[in-house]
């Protein structure tokens, strides 16, 4: 029995061995390290030497160890993570050596030859780990701050405001007492959970009712204390193929005379093209509002590709005026449908204005007139300041996002900015550009953040998918930070262009995460992180902004960010900036086809493949992963992050989220260290010194102290809650903590449709 098992044994290092020989092989004749190799080799020395029973087997592998622990902390520092893959696998496998049967097999070595190494890796290993998990930034815990009097304990904006600022003025829950936050109530809605369904939406909380967007076109309204639903309004049935789509919230507002049919208001959009008013009080249409309710949002559009003209966030409402934009298939043709910003009166529905990209100065159409087609659309949320009486509208590309050589002169420079329009006019104060001439889709997913900074000065910050934070004079849209423009890689593909600069903020510290190197290649073994470092070397990989063409080309950041929709929030009390950001890398390219052939968008051939119809390239994007399907960049994946707004100096930054709902070929590990996880939403910031967020794919809501970053509280969550928690004080006086749990497309885990609530135990 024992000969057998060294012979399997031997056999296993046979295939590890020639694996990294070979794979290292390759590696290093792509320029990349060349310890691979030698390791293979020593690995298959070890083995040979196992089956003659000489004991250069145990020399040969301990020998081996020995240098993967020195070059480890050459490569890695005690990056835990980064030493897991490089140490744990190699050292586990040299413990055989310590077994009877194998030690006989290598000649009665002595057991340290490989015992001693093999121990100390582990031990290197178990050190890092404990050092990250314990490691504290050793800041003081956050001061209390005086909330004013009659500070707003209702939640009636999107971010809390029209601002966004995304704080409450509360702090009845706080730094000393959260820890004994408890699960107050959940409600499940009736929205069927599944893989395309996301539960995105902030709830509104108003007048003791909370009001929320389960899926698009569905709003129920739920009492603030208990839960209970109060009422409900569909208004697309079960089975439109809308059903399920996403919706970020609903929009509200006080009517401004008796008269008014309504006196309080809720706005929301429709994937089918639907600006829709509701009665907050009653759940039903505002008969007076346009058309029996409903204003059409696809007037004008022009018959082709209607579908792809999808609004999925909340209008924005300032002044009296609603402010409607829509997301636009990123991956359609040519001739898809206009981005179109349009305002409409809030009581009566009338179209106000609409500021057409193409149509620069024309408020209204004429008749026979169509919207613009293929202009930049924006699908995220608008903020604005209502005594300059502006809307500021951040855009994203004209579709196809991954090819541009025919985008209009107009479509190019209004892609990727933020623009200021003059709710009572339609009219463009300014504009500022974030991207030039964006091939990446770096739209501006996040709501830009209307604040005063600590010196007075009316600011706008700007987070970005790039990572950099942007901060404007609101007033006329001129950098607060100096803006700089640096050159970047270029090399489009043929019939497209790329700029030669691009711009970056000299304030706040990026949250991209950097540029990747080989040596942030990651894997759970050996193995697969060398599988990563070819595929990192066979890519095209020049940084940010690398040109995307027609071999893999790595694209970092990617699609989601950096900074997406859930924006950022701010504590302007403290003065304090919280960010939360992904970290994960695409491999992408360009595949050219020739013209008229029509390519089928799907799964095919290991990659997502999407039309980009009149284009003579389609467009392939994966995420880049190892054989096991772990990502192949070592963690952080997701991050939280706290500046001061004054300084803007990073305060403290960790990883957010852990390793419990990822895993190997999407199987959660349940392991809880800090891994920093992929995120998909946005936190809270209060003024009892804390921070509430879940966003993260473990599944979990916690508690942060604001100035240090200690974690306070945590709770699980039935799904992922890829959504902005809020914050509330009721009619009972309770506070409460709000999220909706549902889970994300993007991220693998269970799904639901729950809302959940938090406060502390009755006394």
């Amino acid at each position: 029995m024992g000969r057998f098992f060294v012979w399997m044994f031997a056999a296993i290092l046979v295939v590890v061995g020639a694996t990294l020989s070979i794979g290292g092989a390759m590696l290093a004749q792509l320029g990349g390290s060349l310890y691979y190799v030698l390791a293979g080799l020593a690995v298959l020395v070890s083995a040979i030497g196992l089956l003659r029973r000489a004991r250069y087997a145990a020399w040969a592998f301990g020998l081996m160890l020995a240098v993967t622990i020195v070059w480890s902390v050459w490569e890695a520092g005690l990056d835990d993570w980064a030493l897991m893959p490089r140490l744990v696998g190699p050292a586990v496998v040299g413990l055989f050596f310590l077994l009877p049967a194998v030690r006989r097999a290598a000649g009665g070595a002595s057991r340290w030859i490989v015992g001693a190494p093999a121990l100390a890796a582990l031990l290197l290993v178990t050190v890092a780990v404990v050092r990250a998990e314990t490691a504290e930034s050793g800041l003081p815990p956050a001061a209390r701050v005086q909330v004013a009097a009659g500070a707003g304990k209702d939640w009636r904006q999107w971010g809390k405001d029209v601002g966004g600022t995304r704080y409450a003025p509360i702090d009845q829950i706080n730094t000393g007492n959260v820890a004994k936050l408890t699960l107050a109530w959940r409600y499940d809605s009736d929205v069927t959970p599944g893989a395309l369904v996301s539960l995105e939406a902030a709830p509104l909380a108003v007048d003791g009712r909370l009001y929320m967007c389960v899926e698009s076109g569905t709003i129920v309204a739920l009492d603030q204390d208990t839960g209970k639903r109060i009422w409900q309004y569909r208004a697309l049935p079960k089975g439109s193929k809308f059903a399920g789509w996403k919706c970020r919230g609903v929009a509200y507002h006080a009517a401004t005379t008796a008269r008014s049919e309504c006196q309080r208001s809720l706005y929301l959009t429709t994937s089918a093209g639907q600006l829709i008013a509701i009665d907050a009080d009653t759940g039903r249409p505002c008969t007076g509002f346009a058309r029996n309710g409903i204003a059409d949002l696809r007037v004008g559009m022009g018959a082709a590709h209607l579908d792809d003209a999808l609004p999925t966030s909340p209008p924005t409402i300032i002044n009296g005026v609603v402010v409607v934009g829509q997301s636009i298939s990123d991956f359609g043709s040519f001739d898809s449908p206009s981005g179109v910003i349009r305002g409409y009166d809030a009581e009566t529905g009338a179209l106000r204005w609409a500021w057409d990209a193409g149509r620069p100065g024309q408020s209204q159409l004429k008749p026979g007139e169509t919207y613009t087609r293929d202009t930049p659309n924006a699908w995220g949320v608008f903020s604005g300041d209502e005594r300059l009486g502006l809307v500021y509208v951040g855009t994203g590309n004209s579709p196809p996002d991954y090819f541009s050589g025919f985008r209009s002169k107009v479509a190019d420079a209004l892609t990727d900015n933020i623009v200021a329009i003059d709710v009572a006019t339609g009219q463009v104060r300014w504009t500022f550009r974030t991207v030039n001439h964006d091939l990446w889709d770096y739209d501006i997913a996040a709501q830009p953040v209307v604040t005063d900074l600590p010196d007075g000065k009316p600011a706008l910050i700007v987070p970005t998918k790039r990572g950099e934070i942007f901060v404007l004079d609101r007033t006329n849209g001129k950098p607060i930070d100096r803006v700089v423009q640096k050159p970047v890689p270029v090399g489009a593909v043929k019939g497209d262009w790329n700029a030669p600069t691009q711009p970056y903020t000299t304030g706040f510290p990026s949250v991209s995460g950097g540029t990747l190197a080989e040596a942030d290649m990651w894997g759970l073994t050996p193995i697969d992180q060398m599988l990563c470092r070819i595929q990192y070397r066979r890519a095209n990989y020049q940084g940010q902004f690398t040109p995307i063409g027609t071999r893999p080309t790595i694209t970092y950041p990617a699609v989601g960010g950096g900074i997406n929709w859930g924006s950022v929030s701010v504590d302007p009390q403290r003065g304090l900036l919280v960010v939360n950001a992904l970290r994960l890398a695409n491999i992408n390219r360009l595949v050219p086809r020739t013209r008229g052939t029509v390519v089928k968008a799907g799964f095919e051939g290991g990659v997502i493949l999407f039309a980009q119809d009149g284009a003579p390239y389609s467009f392939a994007s994966f995420p880049f992963l190892s054989p096991l399907y772990a990502p192949c960049q070592k963690p952080p994946y997701g991050t939280i992050s706290v500046f001061d707004i004054r300084t803007r100096k990073l305060v403290w930054s960790k990883p957010l989220g852990t390793a419990e709902g990822s895993g190997p070929l999407g199987i959660a590990s349940h392991i809880p260290l800090r891994m920093g996880a992929p995120n998909f939403g946005g936190s809270v910031a209060t003024a009892g010194g804390l921070v509430f967020i879940a966003a993260a794919q473990d599944r979990v809501l916690r508690a942060f102290d604001i100035a240090n970053g200690e974690e306070l509280w945590r709770t699980k969550l039935p799904a992922v809650g890829a959504a902005m928690p809020i914050s509330y004080v009721s009619p009972s006086g309770r506070q409460f903590v709000v999220i909706a749990a549902g889970g994300h497309f993007a991220i693998p885990g269970p799904h639901a449709a729950a809302i959940m609530a938090y406060a502390l135990p009755r006394k």
